[in-house]
């Protein structure tokens, strides 16, 4: 199994179409609608990274670790521009597969086992022909983790980036995963990392020595044994057909913080709009609408439902909306900084249609 994973994606697709701003560092910044630096990171680019950059950071923040670089670059993220380039490169790599999985912009799994028979000499080959056509085709490069299984794909793919390929055959996943520290492991955040940590564990090596009894009591059943599987390099997960788009949503940063019905219920009413055009233009309909707030202490809280039937009315998204933001509100103390509208469990109205992501 392949996971391909496109470095540093917007900022490399800013690199694409202004090939000068290879040799800067570049930021692509979620700007919010309070105007300024007032936003977060979504990508940088390695030149940045270097001073500290990484995503999610605050742009403010972005700009005092690169204040002495005069030739910082900070851009505005173009989704549409993104997202055409991500169906480039989608395309190409389904002509390799057998199965692929759609994950995300810069992601996806491709089961090629047919074509390959077993041979890891032979994923190589393939899996640099993919990287060759890309970089040819859309001036982009990529990092491909192969091995037996998807999860040690995605470690693998992440291993010697940017443009890295790394193979893992069967009979080297134990040495391979024992040399990582446990941050390396999908699904494993900071928290869970610092936890370890105070256990005097910091490698997957180490970690074996954990019973799935210790682990399902520290983190619970289903975390437990997923960790305990991980590092042994357990995943029987398969590749499976995906469609490019399990939701739409669409969020905005509100004018001023709040918590008022009314000003609240004009700004998500307007979102409705925004995701249901997309909902049209894609010939899809929905099952499940939810809200998501980000407050004003930057905690997030998401609200859904799910219709007994579904539907593409935007009279039923917004009906669904308004009783959704009714019942958040009730018990809201703190204001409100961001809103945001999704839609998902989505299905075809008729025939088959290009998605468009949309966030």
């Amino acid at each position: 199994m392949f996971h391909i994973d496109f470095d540093y994606f917007y900022a490399q697709c800013e690199e694409t179409r202004s090939p000068e701003l290879k040799s800067k560092p570049v930021c692509v910044c979620v700007f919010s609608d309070r105007g300024g630096d007032s936003g977060a990171i979504a990508t940088a680019n390695y030149t940045a990274r270097k001073y500290g950059v990484k995503s999610g950071m605050p742009i403010t923040f972005a700009k005092k670790r690169l204040e002495e670089k005069k030739d910082a670059v900070f851009l505005p993220v173009d989704f549409d521009f993104y997202t055409e380039i991500s169906e480039k490169a989608m395309d190409i790599m389904k002509q390799y597969a057998d199965i692929f999985e759609y994950v995300g912009r810069d992601e996806a799994y491709l089961d090629v086992t047919k074509r390959i028979g077993g041979d890891f000499l032979k994923a190589s080959h393939l899996a640099q022909q993919i990287k060759n056509s890309i970089r040819e085709k859309i001036k982009l490069t990529c990092s491909i983790g192969i091995s037996s299984n998807k999860l040690i794909s995605k470690i693998a793919s992440d291993f010697q980036k940017p443009d890295g390929l790394t193979v893992v055959s069967p009979e080297k996943v134990e040495v391979f995963l024992d040399q990582l520290k446990i941050r390396s492991i999908p699904g494993i955040g900071k928290k869970t990392e610092n936890r370890f940590t105070e256990m005097n564990f910091e490698t997957i090596q180490e970690l074996k020595k954990l019973d799935v009894f210790t682990l399902n009591k520290e983190f619970g059943r289903k975390s437990g044994t997923y960790i305990y599987n991980a590092v042994r390099g357990i995943d029987n997960e398969p590749v499976k057909k995906r469609d490019e788009r399990i939701q739409y949503s669409k969020i905005m940063t509100l004018k001023k913080d709040s918590t008022n019905y009314e000003f609240l219920l004009e700004n998500i009413t307007d979102l409705c709009n925004e995701v249901y055009k997309v909902v049209k233009k894609n010939n899809k309909m929905f099952k499940s609408v939810g809200i998501h707030l980000v407050q004003s202490d930057l905690l997030n809280k998401s609200k859904s439902r799910m219709l007994r039937n579904s539907t593409d009315s935007l009279e039923e998204l917004e009906k669904n909306v308004n009783q959704l933001l009714k019942e958040v509100l009730l018990n809201q103390k703190t204001t409100i900084r961001r809103i945001g509208v999704k839609v998902s469990e989505l299905s075809e109205i008729q025939g088959q249609s290009n998605i468009t992501n949309y966030f």
